[in-house]
């Protein structure tokens, strides 16, 4: 294990990229590489046959970690790629577009590849330079202000070869670069196996809503029949009472016309309704809010004109607030529980009725009316199932919010500590 010291009474000297230790150099990207960068290949993409064709490695194919995305795999006839065959170390960066910056290095274990032209490669002079500390520099904050100084402004961001070699990094000597990687490293497999147990449950939380929501899995206590009806999505349990949604609730139509001072809400397709100011960081509402509707705490609101999107969303940010004209508003009677319905509208099954019934509206078109939304049927269990199912899919998302803020620490402790590892304020002792 190395030990950290810190070393504050060391020398420094002014470089490009800030104070770093006397016996550091600093030297640019192009004067560590093995031969000049290269392009990727520029062709369209086929099918990926294992053993048949080299995967074809696009900016698309890799994440923001730097992994590839094995889900969505595609191949490159071995001739189109000629010259764009990876080979181990390879490292490529992004040179175009909203992932400009982004860098994968390759490895054999990923099989027979070659790289697109959105892509860049370069080769690292390992004699000089160790390559995981390289890409660690190439994920620190330095980094990404330099990519956002460098990039052209306009649609498209996109940095070439031969600015890439022009970026400066720090290179302390080959023993302290190795160790430097190898503690931030530890911090990457911590980052990795959070990262995965989130996905994990993520993954689990939906499939135990696809199964709650619908009464595919239930909880005994509730039983009182086993047999199903059928309908177009799917079955559902008989002692489901169907009932329309305008049935067990009744739109709001409460304008704000005295213009009270009170805080404006947004509705998002994943997150649900959403504080404007603070989601968009900027005024996008109108200055007279004198016709927006006020939507209360324990109100339901979406978007009238995206519904079929999932824009629905749950008041229980404020005791009052306020929301666009554009919106519907509605509130449910007793027997429902809120959080059930709320989770159960916001499933794909329900973005799918939406569509279909937006589709279908005898309204305006690209609109669902609160007289075609109160029409849509849900099934209904009895309101101690309803809590009962809640409370477990709420104990999920709990552990899910948990993991990502535990997520979000990590990450912020290894960027803090990137930025002393990285220019020498803290030293490594080798």
């Amino acid at each position: 294990m190395q030990t950290l010291t810190l070393q504050a009474s060391r020398k420094t000297k002014k470089t490009p990229i800030g104070e770093i230790p006397v016996d550091w150099g600093c030297v640019r990207l192009g004067e560590i590489l093995m031969g000049k960068p290269e392009y990727g290949a520029n062709a369209s993409s086929v099918e990926f046959i294992e053993g048949r064709t080299p995967r074809y490695i696009r900016i698309t194919d890799i994440d923001e970690d730097g992994n590839l995305i094995q889900s969505a795999r595609v191949g490159l006839p071995a001739e189109l790629g000629k010259g764009c065959e990876l080979a181990e170390g390879d490292l490529l960066i992004a040179r175009s577009g909203a992932t400009v910056g982004k860098c994968f290095v390759y490895q054999e274990r990923y099989g027979s590849a070659v790289y697109a032209g959105y892509l860049i490669r370069f080769r690292i002079d390992e004699a000089r330079c160790h390559l995981p500390f390289v890409v660690q520099w190439l994920r620190s904050p330095y980094f990404k202000k330099w990519i956002d100084q460098t990039s052209k402004a306009g649609a498209q961001p996109n940095i070439n070869a031969e600015e890439y070699q022009s970026l400066s990094l720090p290179l302390p000597p080959l023993p302290a670069q190795q160790a430097i990687a190898a503690i931030l490293s530890t911090w990457d497999r911590a980052i990795e196996k959070l990262q995965a147990l989130l996905t994990a449950k993520t993954e689990r939380k939906r499939g135990l809503m696809q199964q709650l929501l619908t009464g595919k899995t239930r909880f005994k206590a509730f039983i009182k029949s086993n047999k199903q009806v059928r309908t177009h999505f799917g079955p559902f349990p008989a002692d489901w009472p169907v009932v329309q949604i305008g049935g067990v609730s009744d739109e709001m139509s409460e304008k704000n016309c005295g213009g009270s001072e009170l805080p404006v809400l947004s509705c998002t397709k994943h997150r649900g309704l959403v504080n404007s100011l603070e989601y968009f960081g900027r005024r996008m509402f109108s200055e007279d809010t004198t016709t927006y509707k006020v939507v209360r705490r324990g109100d339901f609101a979406y978007a009238t004109n995206h519904i079929e999107e999932g824009s629905i969303g749950y008041q229980n940010l404020h005791d009052a607030a306020l929301i666009s004209p554009m919106y519907t508003v509605f509130r449910t009677k007793k027997g429902v529980d809120h959080s059930f319905l709320f989770k159960l509208l916001k499933t794909e099954l329900y973005r799918h009725i939406f569509e279909t019934n937006t589709n279908g509206s005898i309204n305006r078109r690209g609109a669902l009316r609160w007289d075609d939304f109160a029409h849509i049927k849900v099934h209904l269990p009895s309101e101690p199932e309803q809590h009962r199912i809640a409370a477990v899919l709420e104990t999920c998302a709990r552990e899910i919010e948990f993991l990502k803020k535990q997520l979000d620490a990590l990450k912020e402790q290894k960027r803090g500590l990137m930025q002393k590892l990285l220019t020498g304020q803290i030293r490594v002792n080798t």
